[in-house]
């Protein structure tokens, strides 16, 4: 979409929302049953036997489950999927089949977001981490998983990281595409963290309200919105949908009550950056966990702190791919490519 087409949108957007809205400030989230349907669409071509449950943590919280475990391939190492800022489980839509026929696969709603609970979250950036990566070990500990691939996307993957320096024990290699919150600051102007540019723009009207706060202010506009500023979601999955069944889903997504999302804007500074950089910490990874980092090679985010991973770990297996012809869902863009790699990094595990 042009600059001139996407200032158009905003203006009618504020319009919208000032004369309406904005007087009262109130958010107004979706039922979960309207989530549920958008969400059972974006799976509904996933071939593969799968369950899927709410598994109870603690504190009455909840993590939304997706589990796959076929019988002949029950023993191996399971694959744990931790989506990224504003995702879902339905994203990997693309690749659960494939992942799947090799080896367990779980995928789950982060704490916070998608159809897991949505607690309060501490103000501090540590705490809030804490928060995070404490459901991760809970619900670990819950469905009884000994050790994990644990592989994260985005702020996924941020948290991949600050679990397995935690729990070291229960991770056999750790999978980061695209992560988030690595670098100290910003080495461009613009920063394409875990919120993409087009919920910047929102953001930037809204301020100081929750990046996402802008979708449920507008209401009714709001997959409009969507659908208008990332059309390009749609043609990532166009092999299985030509209508609008994953603007639906990312907007069903991200119009619930704000949680994970305020708990990400309390860890973020105001470049897009994380409050505590995570390359600050890598040297208490320890170094018998391999690390594979995955990129696409149109992607914006900035890929040097893989070299610094690299220089930090000289006693450690860090493999850097990069995914051609993918950007940010680099899962999404390149589906075929992106389990093909990531089959091949799981089958050095076992």
């Amino acid at each position: 979409m042009s600059a001139v087409g996407a200032d158009r949108l905003l203006s009618s957007v504020w319009g919208y929302a000032d004369s309406t809205l904005r007087p009262s400030l109130q958010q107004h989230p979706v039922p979960d049953d309207q989530l549920q349907t958008a969400e059972d669409m974006m799976l509904s071509c996933v071939d593969s036997t799968n369950s899927k449950q709410y598994v109870p943590i603690s504190e009455g919280t909840r993590l939304w489950t997706l589990t796959f475990s076929r019988d002949c391939v029950k023993d191996r190492t399971p694959l744990v999927l931790l989506h990224g800022f504003g995702g879902g489980v339905g994203l990997w839509a693309q690749n659960l089949d494939s992942l799947s026929q090799q080896r367990p696969v779980w995928a789950v709603d982060l704490l916070g977001f998608g159809r897991s609970s949505r607690p309060r979250f501490s103000t501090d950036a540590r705490e809030a981490e804490e928060q995070f990566v404490e459901s991760i070990e809970q619900w670990r500990a819950k469905v009884g998983l000994e050790s994990m691939i644990l592989l994260g996307h985005n702020l996924g993957g941020y948290l991949a990281v600050s679990y397995s320096i935690k729990y070291p024990g229960r991770v056999k290699h750790i999978v980061l595409v695209e992560p988030w919150g690595f670098p100290e600051r910003p080495d461009t102007a613009e920063v394409d963290g875990p919120v993409p540019v087009w919920i910047k723009a929102l953001g930037a009207m809204f301020s100081p309200f929750n990046p996402l706060a802008s979708l449920r202010l507008v209401g009714p506009l709001g997959p409009t919105l969507v659908q208008t500023l990332r059309p390009d979601f749609k043609k990532k999955f166009s092999s299985m949908f030509s209508d609008n069944t994953v603007s639906e889903y990312i907007y069903h997504l991200n119009v619930q009550t704000p949680s994970g999302e305020t708990a990400f804007k309390n860890m973020t500074t105001p470049e897009g950056c994380a409050v505590r950089p995570m390359l600050q910490r890598m040297e208490q990874l320890p170094p018998q966990i391999p690390l594979t980092i995955m990129y696409g090679s149109r992607s914006s985010i900035d890929s040097n702190p893989c070299s610094s991973i690299r220089d930090m770990r000289p006693h450690s297996h860090v493999e850097i791919t990069t995914i051609r012809g993918a950007g940010h869902y680099v899962f999404a863009d390149q589906p075929e490519d992106f389990n093909h790699t990531l089959l091949k990094v799981c089958s050095k595990v076992d």
